[in-house]
């Protein structure tokens, strides 16, 4: 962490901030976005979960390209990209499409527009992976948990900060919140262009692989085929599947079933946020040393489903109280969860698997992302209101029986 070294830093945390906020900051706002073209909970989810499709699909090309081309230009070319999602997506929201388009297409071309805005957006998002291969590329050995440490903060700051404000905004101005995230990224693209040097040396440089290495389905079957670790990647697919369902149609349910406001689903939230970042930021180690990963996921899973099915019992007079104490429920489950699961599943491979393995895991990540969001739309629209809720509730059930019945390692730590 020496003193030249701090441009380079600020860069790449800036870099894994934007990432983070230009998709937690419409956590709590798109129902409220998309009133004027859509009621639909499966429009909300498709919207959702297309960052993350288009972020799952070319993640292994981002990757490869820095390796061969370099990390700054393919940083900022990706940071470009988000500039011009994020502006497309404002811009969108702006135009008053009602006065100059009548009609159906009103609702039918923004629509398709904002699409197109996060799709752009969810492929530009291979800047985190680069962003991280900044920071080993500048550190040494010893210094590179330290340097690492800064992914957690940026990603836990972001999550923090994306949803109260762009519930603040929000409150102020609806469409505000989407020129912060464009004006957010335009900063983050100055500061890589200016003081963002090329960390990745042309002598270090590879090849672009094979098609089929830059296919993110195969790096999928890669994993699976692995019986060491094939019930905790499809518990680890589980729980991103049923997290990020039921979250990405709470605001819509709040909205309707409660009258909550942006600022209200936005203060719920952040609140996940800063839990989730106190969790993983200071409590998880001791935690680990004291009960192990694997009591540790099983407890975390308990208290997200306990959270899960708290949200369809309130009603419009204990709403606050209950969605917020059902809130703080998943922000522990999910800050227990995600880092103890990644664990189990890393202390069952070789170091030689271990890159393949994680880099599966951020594609089921992904991937189970936009189907649990997808299909939480779905299910709210056919189903009922809360069918979401119950359904995430019984897949996490599920999720734990994996977990459970997967083979014991004798490198997993489960001592109370």
């Amino acid at each position: 962490m020496q003193r030249p070294r701090i441009p380079t830093l600020l860069s790449a945390f800036l870099t894994l901030l934007n990432d983070r906020l230009s998709e937690s900051i419409f956590l709590p706002l798109l129902p409220f976005l998309l009133a004027d073209f859509s009621s639909s909970g499966s429009t909300v989810g498709l919207l959702s979960g297309t960052y993350a499709l288009s972020q799952f699909a070319v993640a292994p090309l981002i990757g490869a390209l820095s390796d061969r081309f370099g990390r700054k230009p393919v940083i900022s070319i990706c940071v470009g990209g988000s500039v011009v999602g994020m502006g497309l997506f404002a811009t969108t929201l702006t135009v008053p499409w009602q006065q100059i388009w009548p009609g159906a297409a009103a609702a039918g071309v923004p629509l398709a527009l904002l699409f197109t805005a996060r799709i752009i957006d969810g492929i530009s998002g291979g800047t985190a992976a680069t962003a991280t291969a900044v920071l080993a590329d500048v550190t040494t050995p010893e210094n590179r948990a330290k340097a690492f440490g800064l992914i957690g903060v940026a990603f836990g700051l972001g999550f923090a900060l994306g949803p109260g404000l762009g519930g603040v905004l929000g409150e102020m101005n609806r469409i505000l919140p989407a020129w912060g995230a464009t004006g957010f990224a335009v900063v983050n693209l100055v500061m890589v262009s200016l003081l963002l040097p090329e960390t990745h040396p042309l002598e270090a440089r590879k090849p672009l692989p094979r098609k089929r290495a830059l296919n993110p389905v195969s790096l999928l079957q890669r994993v699976f085929a692995r019986p060491d670790v094939r019930r905790l990647a499809l518990a680890f697919f589980g729980f991103f599947m049923a997290f990020n369902g039921f979250t990405t149609v709470l605001v819509l349910y709040l909205r309707n079933a409660f009258n909550w406001t942006e600022g209200m689903a936005g203060a719920a939230f952040a609140l996940v946020g800063v839990i989730a970042m106190v969790v993983q930021g200071g409590l998880i180690g001791p935690l680990v040393k004291r009960f192990g990963e694997l009591r540790l996921t099983l407890a975390g899973l308990g208290l997200l489903s306990v959270g899960c099915l708290m949200v369809p019992l309130a009603t419009e007079e204990t709403s606050m109280p209950v969605i917020y104490s059902a809130v703080a429920l998943l922000a522990l489950g999910t800050g227990l969860v995600t880092p103890c699961l990644r664990a189990l599943v890393s202390k069952r491979l070789t170091r030689d698997g271990q890159g393949a393995a994680l880099g599966g895991l951020q594609g089921l990540q992904s991937l189970g992302t936009f189907l649990g969001a997808s299909a939480a739309g779905f299910s709210y629209d056919r189903l009922g209101q809360t069918s979401p809720f119950w359904i995430g509730a019984l897949v996490l059930f599920g999720v734990a029986g994996l977990v459970a019945g997967a083979p014991r390692s004798a490198t997993v730590e489960t001592r109370i």
